[in-house]
């Protein structure tokens, strides 16, 4: 049988659809024809894709802005309590008067750095806490028990013990954010550990690969989709544990505005604080998405 040498092309889709058709003796202009068909097709599913998204996006921020509106007509036709639930304008105009006075940059950054500084912490000490427990199966039998156990405990309970031992200050707002974050995390990351398919490990091992190297070239590059992912869990989890720690210990920040709007019976305050921190926290979820589609593309 004689064999046809063709040149190693470019592209390997080229390479392929060459080597292809000269097996069914077609010529190369036919397969450049079907090339281009195959770009048309995958050019006309993106923009598709793209006008979904677009629809989707759209329609989101129309929800959004029916609620508004329908809260807004609620209240001012006194079918809700307007004491109680406010109303979009009355939270518009305090917003823009906290601007005015420069307080609520305070409160906002405040928050913002607690959560940022939690999150952080949180979920490195999540993944090493998953490295130790995948590293030393002993100790993971160990604590594995006391893992779960801790991780289904309420932890604003464990709140009046942490401003014990840390004081009532920033330490024990973060050190909330770490508790409620790290355990899950570690917890989510170890399992993700475990499940890489054990037939990469024995391939690396027949080459006398360290536990160093395994983990470094297989477990943990397998496990990046699941440490992302956490990510995205950590950002409400961090918010709780901040917010939680502010209505215990903070005199500044949103928690406390919150607190503090409650004390008072102004509502508007409280309400204008939720919808900081709800728009605070989706920023953080939409970065940590965008992360996300940055490092699975690679």
């Amino acid at each position: 049988m004689n064999y046809v040498r063709t040149p190693l092309l470019k592209h390997d889709t080229n390479h392929f659809f060459h080597l292809t058709f000269l097996l069914f003796g077609r010529s190369w202009r036919n397969v450049d024809k079907v090339y281009d068909e195959l770009k048309s097709y995958h050019d006309k599913i993106a923009k598709k894709n793209r006008r979904k998204k677009l629809l989707v996006f759209f329609i989101q921020i129309l929800i959004i802005i029916i609620f508004f509106i329908a809260w807004e007509l609620l209240s001012h036709r006194r079918i809700i309590d307007p004491l109680l639930f406010s109303a979009p304008t009355k939270i518009y105009d305090l917003f823009i008067s906290k601007i005015a006075d420069g307080s609520i940059y305070h409160d906002a950054m405040t928050t913002i750095t607690e959560t940022l500084v939690g999150f952080i912490l949180g979920t490195i000490l999540g993944l090493v806490l998953a490295i130790i427990l995948w590293w030393y199966p002993f100790t993971s039998k160990v604590l594995d028990p006391f893992l779960v156990v801790f991780n289904a405990m309420p932890k604003v309970a464990l709140g009046p013990i942490i401003i014990v031992i840390f004081g009532p200050s920033y330490s024990s707002i973060i050190a909330m954010g770490i508790i409620i974050s790290f355990v899950i995390t570690a917890l989510v990351i170890y399992q993700a550990f475990l499940q890489v398919d054990e037939n990469y490990v024995k391939v690396i091992k027949s080459f006398g690969a360290t536990k160093t190297q395994i983990f470094k070239n297989v477990i943990f590059p397998a496990s990046i989709p699941t440490v992302i992912s956490t990510l995205k869990v950590n950002v409400g989890l961090a918010w709780v544990g901040v917010i939680v720690g502010e209505f215990l210990v903070s005199k500044s920040g949103l928690g406390y505005l919150i607190v503090y709007g409650f004390q008072v019976f102004n509502f508007t305050l409280v309400l204008m604080s939720v919808l900081i921190i709800s728009v605070c926290a989706g920023v953080m979820y939409i970065i940590v998405e965008y992360i996300e589609r940055k490092t699975l593309k690679k």
